[in-house]
């Protein structure tokens, strides 16, 4: 396995575990947050992205990948922006042999 996907996945399980929180504010359940991932989720599944499968790391079953990755295209673009350049960094790093 190579060691800078295995990073790339650890980012995005704390996108997601972060983008989980934010359902819960306040001491109830936020609408808008629900109402977002909601509509993300219809999207990717709808349109077949899967941001897994773009990074060459297979999930065993499509539409999970697609779920996920509803749910952090629900954050928006400028999260989106940031989280592929977090692991673009990652990748290129574990390419040039760069430790920094």
């Amino acid at each position: 396995m190579d060691l800078s996907k295995l990073v790339i996945v650890a980012l995005i399980g704390e996108a997601l575990w972060e983008t989980a929180k934010l359902f819960w504010q306040q001491g109830k359940f936020s609408a808008d947050r629900i109402g977002s991932v909601l509509i993300g989720v219809l999207l990717a599944v709808l349109t077949g992205l899967d941001l897994f499968q773009v990074i060459g790391i297979p999930i065993n079953i499509p539409v999970v990948g697609e779920v996920l990755t509803g749910i952090l295209v629900s954050r928006g673009a400028n999260f989106m922006h940031d989280i592929i350049g977090s692991m673009n960094s990652v990748y290129t790093k574990s390419k040039t042999g760069n430790k920094n």
